[in-house]
């Protein structure tokens, strides 16, 4: 990476975010806000700064923090990748979005279970009003049907298949339906950092449509594993900071860049620590960059930039998330669904619309987000959401509607289930275990108790008893998606 990025690392606390006199657009009242949706991919609420990191470097996002609202008690939509991108884009929880795990469509093949061609999305939505919608990143939620372009996207640059994007130097990345070869890459060279071809595409899509409005979708891949960095830079930043273990092709589901390469499992990493770190610290990079370029458009005034995470940190492919305290004080990682596998970052701005600085308690979710921009475009909602538009909260309302309670539901593992109704957690697990036909349940008291270390069921059965009946009841079958 160039010196013009560790520019923007070092100089944005003075200059991107600032809204100065000379930059500042003059927006006609009826002008519909441009919107620009940034998700992480395996990025653990205790990743930045601003949530109390204190090993890793984000300043882009901790200042972007300070200019509009930063939310304690946001949830992604699911443990993992694909039902956690399903259920933001069309506003309804695992329960009843179509993608419920990560599944391919056809084994050893690319490509998830695709979206449905009926699902609505938010894409469809702002198109329909007359958003010109872009998506630079990972998508996978499908080819065919599932594309981002049958799904209201009107162009789309990154990786849909998902297992591609285990690999940052991979020989192709996806444009529109065309395949984009990335020079110097064949699955045993590395030249071309994906991430960076990404980047380009997701810049110039905001230069062209400047005039106009727009929403752009950035689900980064960083920092999902494979545990890879260029040796820049930002990496430098880290390098010889930790005492490293390295991770080797011996590990599980490990295989390097060469001729008998496994696409889909992770590289090796010898400074897995320090290439982690830099992971992060680039995606604030990247951050940065989007920031600027508004600005440099004279676009801030009239964007809305929102910040999250897909779901909890991952421990595999050499990450350790233990060490960066990646999960702040929740329990548990990708693939629960205790807190640390589900409670995510959230970070919205909006000038001289949010406030500054502010900080918020509310209870939300990713299926808020659909109804959220709706309410803000003054489109109309699908019929059959989940989320209730968390608005009132960022303009500082009194009129926020709340959750009666928050749910979730994933098929791996034996199955499991969790809700959260007010302070009460409940986390159902192996309920498809042969020989424990009803699983194991655990309750929790948030208020005092968000770390799930005491599971008080036992001495509560009324409230097992409630939460168990409105989980069965929050969801609908999945043929593709069972619980036996």
């Amino acid at each position: 990476m160039t010196t013009k990025y560790l520019f923007i690392i070092s100089l944005f606390s003075t200059f991107i975010i600032s809204c100065t006199q000379e930059k500042k657009e003059t927006v006609s009242v009826k002008k519909q806000p441009n919107i620009i949706y940034i998700l992480a991919d395996d990025m653990g609420i205790g990743d930045l700064g601003v949530y109390g990191q204190t090993k890793i470097h984000t300043p882009n996002l901790d200042l972007l923090a300070s200019r509009g609202m930063k939310f304690t008690q946001h949830y992604s939509g699911a443990a993992v990748c694909a039902p956690s991108r399903s259920t933001l884009m069309t506003g309804q929880h695992t329960g009843h979005t179509p993608i419920r795990g990560n599944k391919q469509l056809v084994e050893d093949k690319e490509g998830q279970v695709p979206l449905p061609k009926n699902s609505v999305t938010i894409a469809e939505i702002l198109k329909d009003a007359g958003y010109t919608t872009g998506m630079f990143g990972k998508w996978g939620l499908g080819f065919g049907e599932g594309d981002p372009n049958n799904q209201g996207f009107d162009e789309f640059y990154g990786y849909n298949d998902q297992k591609l994007a285990h690999r940052y130097y991979p020989p192709y990345l996806n444009h529109n339906q065309k395949l984009d070869s990335l020079k110097g890459n064949d699955w045993t060279h590395k030249v071309t950092y994906s991430p960076d071809k990404i980047r380009d595409h997701r810049l110039q899509f905001l230069e062209d449509n400047k005039d106009k409005p727009f929403f752009a979708y950035i689900p980064l891949v960083l920092p999902h594993a494979e545990i890879i960095s260029p040796n820049d830079s930002i990496f430098k930043m880290y390098d010889g900071k930790f005492k490293e273990t390295p991770f080797t092709a011996d590990n599980k589901y490990t295989s390097d860049y060469g001729p008998n390469i496994v696409p889909h499992e992770y590289a090796p990493c010898d400074k897995p620590l320090a290439t982690y770190a830099s992971m992060i610290t680039r995606i604030d990079a990247y951050v940065g960059e989007v920031i600027a370029k508004i600005e440099e458009l004279g676009l801030t005034e009239n964007t809305i930039i929102m910040f999250a995470s897909d779901n909890g940190p991952s421990p595999e492919g050499g990450t350790n998330p233990d060490f960066f305290d990646s999960n702040s004080e929740f329990r548990g990682y990708k693939r629960d669904l205790y807190e640390g596998g589900i409670r995510a970052p959230f970070i919205a701005v909006w000038p001289n619309k949010i406030k500054e600085g502010s900080v918020t308690d509310h209870v939300s979710t990713f299926w808020d987000v659909l109804p959220t921009l709706t309410e803000i475009t003054n489109t109309k909602n699908p019929d059959n959401i989940d989320g209730i538009s968390f608005l009132p909260t960022l303009l500082n309302k009194d009129t926020q509607k709340t959750h009666d309670h928050l749910y979730w539901e994933f098929n791996i593992r034996g199955g499991r289930k969790a809700i959260r109704k007010g302070n009460w957690k409940g986390v159902w697990n192996n309920i498809n275990s042969k020989g424990n036909k009803k699983g194991s349940f655990e309750l929790y008291d948030l208020s005092k108790d968000v770390g799930e270390t005491n599971n008080i069921a036992k001495s509560n059965p009324s409230k097992v008893k409630e939460l168990k009946q409105i989980m069965t009841e929050a969801r609908i079958d999945s043929n593709v998606f069972p619980f036996k």
